[in-house]
């Protein structure tokens, strides 16, 4: 069996660091193809800040990292992986780079900093030179400036500051500090000041991580052009795209990105794909030639590549592209009559994609976008709350209410916990990006006479009030889109279009915004404001910058309120608050579970599926013993209180989460679980804060966890698990099934075929020890099992569960069949490659069947059954399966993880008695 460029049938992510390199990985595939997955998932793998563990701050986007083994190491993984049938997915990181110490391994920040904004690299960066007096704000010193001035000094033709080296405009080398520092492109200031005085774009709000305008074709060709070479070379078959939602234009840039693997990859083998020689390469040098435009120039190999930076010619974007035929994802894009997007598939050309998009409970992709979907974080939810018991979860959130007596929007309640976190970060965390919309908007109402009486402070208070009332990472509204004009249609054909939505979310988000003022007359600017947002005040190019600008502050609002204080704050069920999650709502009925599954089979059937990411902050098998606490609330109310008694918290609310976290992981080990609690008690921001440190608060909460969780008697630990480790186990294992057998692509993240119990970063990015672990036991080895069986079964036949597939819920009947999720998924016939579902995907086009009155059956072809056990605490309070049957479509079946056989109305105490979960084929 080869790899297969399409569609991987499962991915496994590999979180690489000097710790675990390329030929760390490499020895790993053996093992890793015995599991049964069809491609790696890397993480990234360009140059980065020395010893980072995650590769996210990208410092040369010419050269593989160095401390993972250069292009040599991975040109050899590839090989190697590509020998055992396996194939390379590469995580990507378009939206920014690190702004490193010393600055000099950021070579294009390096020559802006020297030369300023006529820098040929200034197009580069998102940089606001309008403000600043035209410098760089440089936010690197540890005081004032005035009290480091002792630590600055110029050396070897830079500027020192501890590890940092700054370059010198020339000509000031000789200067006295003060003159010299005046006369430089940059300013370096006091860190705290870049709260409200930056003025470059960021990730989020880590001024280390400065943002690319990967928007200009001249800079997409640079940053790009390794990438595309290893897929013009076979090396890399796939992408993992992240934060797109930071991008000026994510469409826009994702077309292009699909573009330019097309011309890449049409050049390796015939049909383009991909599966050439891994052969050497040169990185490549970045020079300016005359005019500016950058090249790369091949090293060793003397010429100059042509403009495209990688050897072809990657297609120019003409601005009206959107609406123009583009090729993308699985097959070719097009737009027929009535508007509709449409997936012809066809063989080579494009790769599988994704993107790291986090969607709201009721968002959807944008259906124009040329990938294959998302990274997943969608699954994640709708899986998790199938194990999650409404009724339990509501007497939970009642306990934690009277235990920690939150006030409603600190913790108590999440709607006002989610405003009251907003305001807070988009008034302090994100003040200069508020700051620098608020100058745009200025600007924009100083050229339009009829706008002119709205004052720097409405505009500024505007645009507060509708950022945090979006309830989603941020809107997709351009200059010049179909929702751009005001009072501007809300619909599109065919029903509600992204854009569409978006318009209509701002308009809402607006009529509630104008309760910030009190007169009536003022309150008209947040009209202003949201019109500019959707793109509707002008083209120019101020209107431009404000349309994305806002966008691209909405989805750092929507990480750091949400996900990075909220989360912390509103507790009653921590494995409630994960990314894309709603700790809110996050329970899910089967109904809805299945109504998702069938939707995804129909309209994205190659997205992506997760369970556990280097991001996620508890791994779903840490959440699958915290879900089991909606089973037993009364008991957690009641033991958690005892604890606290005799181990006493500095307060009831950091007493609840940190006992939660200590039974996530199943024990207290105080090296992992101190600095996890000490991370979520910054990031709630209660007490304590990452730049406010409290240092007596945060020795207490030491204390308490080392005295407390970290040294409970080993009979806590033994009652804790009495209760918990069956449901826990029943979690685990249905939650693994069904992301493996559920419509789309299961990334699984590195040792997660084992029972993996991880909290928050930096604990779940540890090296794995993958082949190397003592043999599984208990719970582990089932869910090795489990794994192995479903990923090979997915190997050996992608056309029961890929793009073309079907899928059909099983009903169970008799007094507990709420307590099982079943589903058949039926494929494409071996013998004749035609599909057998009926219907068609409203998005692609694509032949799909969601209901069947004969499911697994139609056209004479097998399939598989999925049978998953959910609250399995309260069906055995209720007496167990007794006499609920679950009715299989018509044949034999054999489960692969027993051996057990079955067929008509199976009586599930006989099919689950072994295992809660099980995996049939037909025989």
């Amino acid at each position: 069996m080869t790899a297969d460029p399409g569609t991987p049938t499962a991915t496994y992510r590999l979180q690489l660091q000097p710790a675990f390199p390329f030929a760390a990985a490499e020895r790993a595939v053996p093992y890793l193809a015995s599991l049964g997955v069809s491609h790696l998932h890397l993480s990234p793998v360009l140059e980065a800040v020395p010893g980072s563990t995650h590769g996210y701050d990208v410092v040369d986007h010419r050269a593989v990292r160095a401390e993972l083994g250069g292009e040599q190491g991975l040109r050899s993984l590839a090989r190697t992986a590509r020998a055992h049938g396996l194939g390379l997915i590469v995580d990507i990181v378009p939206n920014h780079m690190a702004a490193p110490a010393p600055e000099r391994l950021n070579a294009p920040l390096w020559e802006v900093l020297r030369e300023g904004p006529e820098s040929p690299y200034a197009r580069w960066f998102d940089i606001d030179w309008q403000a600043q007096g035209g410098k760089v704000l440089l936010p690197v010193l540890g005081g004032p400036l005035g009290e480091e001035w002792e630590r600055l000094r110029v050396e070897d033709g830079t500027l020192r500051y501890y590890d940092h080296a700054f370059p010198l405009r020339p000509g000031t080398e000789g200067l006295p500090l003060a003159r010299l520092l005046d006369a430089q492109w940059y300013r370096l200031c006091w860190w705290r000041l870049a709260r409200t005085e930056l003025n470059y774009r960021r990730f989020f709000t880590i001024s280390e991580l400065i943002a690319v305008r990967v928007e200009d074709p001249e800079v997409f060709d640079a940053t790009h052009a390794t990438l595309l070479r290893l897929m013009r070379d076979g090396v890399v078959d796939g992408l993992r795209i992240d934060h797109p939602d930071g991008l000026a234009d994510p469409e826009g840039y994702l077309r292009r990105l699909d573009r330019a693997v097309r011309a890449a990859t049409g050049q390796a083998g015939a049909g383009g794909s991909g599966r050439g020689a891994a052969s050497e390469g040169g990185s490549g040098r970045w020079t300016a030639p005359e005019g500016g435009r950058q090249r790369i120039t091949p090293e060793g190999g003397g010429g100059t590549a042509p403009e495209s930076s990688g050897g072809w010619e990657i297609a120019p974007e003409d601005g009206d592209d959107h609406g123009a035929a583009s090729e993308g994802g699985s097959g070719r894009w097009t737009t027929p009559e009535g508007g509709r997007q449409r997936i012809t598939p066809e063989g080579g050309g494009g790769r599988w994609t994704v993107v790291e998009k986090i969607l709201a409970r009721d968002e959807r992709l944008p259906d124009t976008w040329p990938v294959a979907g998302t990274t997943g974080y969608d699954a994640l939810h709708h899986i998790d709350g199938l194990f999650v018991d409404p009724d339990g979860l509501e007497k939970l959130t009642a306990l934690y209410r009277a235990f920690a007596a939150p006030p409603a929007d600190l913790g108590g309640d999440w709607a006002a916990t989610v405003r009251r976190a907003a305001h807070e970060v988009v008034t302090h965390e994100l003040a200069a990006e508020v700051a620098r919309l608020t100058r745009t908007a200025s600007r924009i109402c100083a050229a339009d006479p009829r706008l002119r009486d709205h004052a720097p402070w409405a505009l500024r208070t505007a645009i507060r009030e509708l950022l945090v009332r979006l309830p989603v990472y941020r809107p997709y509204a351009s200059v010049g889109g179909p929702y751009a004009s005001r009072g501007g249609p809300s619909t599109s054909v065919g029903g509600p279009s992204a854009t569409g939505a978006d318009a209509m979310m701002l308009r809402s988000a607006a009529a509630d915004a104008r309760e910030a003022f009190t007169v009536e007359q003022e309150a008209q600017v947040v009209h202003v404001v949201r019109d500019a947002a959707l793109g509707g005040l002008g083209d120019g190019p101020d209107h431009r910058d404000f349309c994305a600008r806002f966008a691209q502050t909405a989805a750092a609002l929507r990480a750091k309120s949400v996900e990075d204080t909220a989360f912390y704050r509103y507790a009653p069920l921590l494995s409630a608050a994960e990314v894309g999650g709603d700790p809110g709502r996050p329970a899910v009925s089967p109904e809805e579970f299945h109504t998702f599954a069938a939707r995804r089979s129909r309209d994205w059937p190659a997205t992506g599926t997760v369970l556990s990411t280097h991001d996620t902050k508890r791994s779903a098998d840490a959440r699958a013993r915290l879900a089991a606490l909606t089973e037993c609330p009364t008991w957690w109310g009641r033991t958690v209180a005892e604890l606290t008694r005799s181990a006493p918290a500095p307060d009831p609310h950091l007493a609840w989460t940190a006992w939660q976290t200590a039974l996530a992981l199943g024990h207290g080990d105080a090296e992992r679980l101190v600095p996890a609690v000490l991370k979520a008690v910054r990031e709630a921001g209660l007490r304590t804060t990452w730049t406010e440190r409290n240092a007596a608060y945060e020795a207490e909460v030491s204390a308490f966890l080392e005295a407390g969780p970290c040294a409970a008697d080993p009979s806590v630990w033994t009652a804790i698990g009495a209760e918990l480790d069956g449901p826990a186990r029943a979690n685990a294992l249905g939650a693994a099934l069904l992301q493996l057998t559920m419509p789309g692509v299961p990334d699984l993240y590195m040792g997660t075929e084992r029972i993996y119990t991880a909290l928050v970063d930096p604990d779940n990015r540890r090296p794995p020890e993958l082949g190397g672990e003592p043999a599984a036991q208990g719970p582990s080895a089932e869910k090795l099992l489990l794994t192995r069986a479903a990923l090979r079964l997915r190997r050996e036949h992608p056309g029961w569960f890929g793009p073309g597939s079907g899928y059909a819920p099983l009903t169970a009947e008799g007094p507990t069949a709420a307590h099982c999720t079943a589903f058949v998924r039926t494929g494409t016939s071996e013998r004749t490659g035609t599909p057998v579902q009926t219907g068609a995907s409203e998005r692609t086009g694509a032949s799909v069947r969601t209901s069947v009155d004969d499911p697994g059956t139609a056209g004479g072809e097998r399939g598989a059954v999925t049978v998953v056990t959910r609250l399995s605490r309260r069906l055995a309070e209720a007496g167990g399966w007794g006499a609920t049957r679950l009715p299989l479509p018509p044949g034999r079946w054999r489960d692969l993880l027993t051996g057990r056989t079955a067929e008509g109305a199976v009586p599930l105490e006989e099919l689950l008695s072994r295992l809660p979960v099980a995996l049939l084929v037909r025989i």
